[in-house]
């Protein structure tokens, strides 16, 4: 598959190289296992020479991508990102971005790669997130995307874009499950453990695994608005239009999970968010995400991450993700 990895110059390099590095990993786990490399990497754009000795890149090809990727950027480090976009180098990025569109490419973006994509208009009318402290930036530039950052990773069409900067993460190990299979992907998930982060690997965002299906891609929808108050996996059959044997039909079918995992996973998704992005108590966590019983959440998360809401509240602080004082939680 070609592959474009899309870099301005002061793009975010944790973003790019953890992009870089699950590709890479991805490349070299199918060759293990006689299988084609499936992705050939190639770097465009101003930032693309700082970056170029982390990957062997293929040949140039006359042929347009099948798969572009927009990183973080850092525009947030312009003194206006309006201005920034405006430069040579993003007008060219965004020339590319519509030329690999056109051509039926997948286009996904994390953080303020999405801003970039958005600039594009190829977002217009579509639904897409970014990171939690964007969104007044997006809206005033782009109102005419449908912005939903209640979404770690949110797909529309042919576009998929993630949040934070960190969500890179979460949004590339999608990308493998998608493009390579999810042995490939859950491989390469447990090498990149070694990321302090961790993120929402174990927990592959739900928006990305139900996007082959609108009813289960309006499903997670409703469901996580429904959280606080409570839902059943019935509920969300019926919300949505079918009964509870098709719901959970097309449900394994599309996520490879049964309903009541589902919507475990949309529940804890909601969590790790709300844990890595405000101040709020584990147990007014729990209550948000429709369980009774904080202790019921704390297993759950320490069963998929390996580690308990604190720490986890703690790496997010250190990446410069959470909240200013968003460490305090009743007790791990």
């Amino acid at each position: 598959m070609r592959t474009t990895i899309i870099t301005l110059a002061g793009a975010m390099p944790s973003s790019v190289t953890i992009t870089l590095d699950v590709l890479t990993y991805a490349n070299r786990l199918c060759t293990q296992a006689a299988r084609p490399a499936p992705f050939e990497i190639r770097l465009f754009g101003s930032g693309a020479p700082h970056f170029a000795a982390f990957v062997d890149q293929a040949p140039p090809s006359p042929h347009a991508p099948e798969l572009v990727l927009v990183p973080a950027q850092g525009l947030s480090k312009a003194p206006s990102i309006a201005q920034r976009l405006n430069e040579a180098d993003a007008e060219e990025a965004r020339l590319a971005l519509v030329r690999a569109a056109g051509a039926g490419a997948h286009i996904a973006s994390s953080c303020t790669g999405t801003l970039l994509l958005a600039s594009s208009g190829l977002l217009d009318g579509r639904r897409a997130t970014t990171a939690w402290w964007l969104p007044p930036v997006c809206r005033d530039l782009f109102p005419r995307v449908r912005l939903d950052t209640a979404e770690l990773v949110l797909s529309d069409g042919a576009f998929t874009t993630a949040g934070a900067a960190m969500a890179q993460m979460d949004l590339m190990v999608g990308i493998v499950a998608r493009f390579a299979g999810s042995e490939i992907a859950e491989r390469c998930a447990r090498i990149m453990v070694l990321d302090e982060r961790r993120s929402q690997t174990p927990y592959m965002a739900i928006g990305l695994l139900a996007a082959g299906d609108d009813k289960v891609v309006r499903a997670a929808a409703w469901a996580r608005a429904a959280l606080e108050r409570g839902t059943n996996v019935n509920e969300i059959a019926a919300a949505v239009g079918v009964s509870p044997r098709t719901f959970a039909r097309r449900v394994q079918r599309t996520t490879g999970l049964s309903p009541i995992q589902f919507l475990q996973r949309v529940r804890v998704e909601r969590a790790i968010e709300l844990i890595e992005t405000t101040r709020l108590p584990v147990e007014e966590v729990a209550r948000q995400v429709g369980y009774a019983e904080p202790s019921t959440l704390r297993v759950l998360i320490r069963r998929a991450y390996g580690a308990g809401p604190r720490e986890l509240r703690s790496r997010a602080a250190r990446n410069g993700q959470a909240t200013p004082g968003s460490e305090n939680l009743t007790r791990a």
